[in-house]
């Protein structure tokens, strides 16, 4: 069975999962205790927790992202003294693989437990794409941290997704802003774009070639690699027959570590450069590719300091202290916010009978999270009707060192456009 093949049946499949995933079904409305709701109450009784679920990649070559947002958590929660209106808040995490299969394997053993009152995560949209539908059937609101494939906030996406935000960016921003800096900065002219059939790579590399083409640029072909394919010549070689400029590849960690060494050995590429992306922040990827990874770049949103919100330095100090190294991805700060939206919906919206026991009503909270508005570590967080919480802000961090020890994001990589006041001291 081709990779093509194997892409199709994995498309079909979730999309008759999204299909069986149904929004809550219209039902008569619940009542406990005080609180009255139109498709369910959590009750959480005297001294029980709060059951928080949370459902990314935490196992693989792209379980940094998923450990790192499962830190911005943690932390996120330790800073609320780990209790919320008088009961222990819990996390469940369910590894979700960073694919199809896995999130909807995670989602629905989270969805499975009555008590879940929401769930953070995923880090992969590929995951979030059958594993949303999932949870909000059982009326379960999902707070992403890191997927950005624009389908999962388009103004036009199915009712299933209705429970589903998220506290960052859409690569509908994305997109526009590496087009923009493939064309102005890089001088590109004429692109070949690769993706692994992944939700996230194959809406970013659309978006980014869409735009391109509108500036002027032409994009010579689109290819479509397997996310754990090793031997890339076949495509790179059928590539360097078209002459491009550069490529754009915004794959994970494993497909573009081998992009990234075969390419410097294909006769015709040694001087075309591939530029990555978001997926690829990681110090797994200076593991993965070893030399060739000095110099490679790849486009990212802005987390320097100016860039983030104000308390996003404390934070910072605090992960190093907590967990002995720094952040080893981009995107605990979209995870701590993702959490502190969470606690803000709950409080908003709880009620504490006599007994000491407390009641959220599930539609109640989702309307709640789309209504909450705060300045969060990672930047403004106010969600719009569509779950989209967060905006672009665009950045581009080359690679200085092959030694995976000296992973640091704004030292290696390095923040190389748009310059600011603290490209220096990076």
């Amino acid at each position: 069975m081709t990779y093509h093949d194997r892409l199709i049946i994995s498309t079909c499949t979730a999309l008759v999962l999204i299909a069986l995933a149904a929004p809550p079904a219209a039902r008569a409305a619940e009542t406990k205790g005080p609180v009255t709701d139109p498709i369910g109450v959590v009750t959480i009784p005297k001294g029980a927790p709060i059951q928080f679920g949370g459902y990314w990649v935490m196992s693989g070559a792209d379980s940094a992202l998923g450990i790192d947002e499962k830190r911005g958590v943690e932390l996120a929660i330790k800073d609320e003294g780990g209790m919320l209106l008088g009961h222990p808040i819990k996390l469940n995490v369910e590894d979700d693989g960073c694919n199809a299969e896995g999130g909807q394997t995670a989602a629905t053993k989270l969805a499975a437990d009555p008590n879940a009152v929401i769930v953070l995560g995923p880090a992969c949209s590929s995951a979030a794409t059958p594993g949303a539908p999932i949870l909000w059937k059982a009326g379960v609101v999902d707070v992403a941290t890191a997927t950005t494939a624009p389908s999962l906030t388009a103004p036009d996406r199915k009712p299933e997704y209705d429970g589903f935000v998220r506290t960052i960016y859409s690569d509908i921003d994305q997109g526009a802003a590496d087009a923009k800096y493939v064309y102005d900065v890089v001088k590109a002219r004429k692109i070949v774009t690769v993706h692994d059939g992944s939700p996230y790579a194959q809406q970013l590399a659309a978006v980014m070639a869409d735009n391109f083409k509108k500036l002027g640029g032409e994009v010579l072909s689109v290819e479509a690699v397997s996310p754990t394919e090793v031997d890339m010549h076949p495509v790179l070689t059928r590539i360097a027959t078209e002459k491009p400029d550069m490529i754009y590849a915004p794959v994970f960690v494993a497909a573009g570590a081998q992009l990234l060494r075969q390419e410097k050995d294909t006769p015709g590429l040694g001087n075309v450069p591939l530029i990555g992306s978001s997926g690829q922040m990681a110090p797994d990827i200076i593991s993965a590719a070893g030399q060739a990874v000095v110099g490679y770049r790849i486009t990212y949103p802005d987390v320097s300091p100016e860039a983030m919100g104000a308390g996003y330095p404390k934070l910072v100090k605090e992960y190093t202290d907590t967990y002995g190294e720094p952040p080893i991805s981009g995107y605990h700060a979209n995870a701590y916010d993702a959490a502190v939206l969470a606690m803000k919906a709950i409080e908003q919206v709880a009620k504490t009978d006599a007994s000491g026991a407390t009641y959220i009503g599930r539609k109640a909270l989702r309307d709640a999270v789309l209504t909450i508005k705060f300045d969060g570590v990672s930047g403004p967080i106010a969600c719009d009707s569509h779950g989209e919480c967060a905006k672009f802000k665009p950045a581009v961090y080359e690679f200085t060192n092959a030694d995976p020890s000296t992973f640091k994001i704004g030292v290696n990589p390095k923040k190389v456009w748009p310059q600011s006041s603290s490209a220096s001291a990076q």
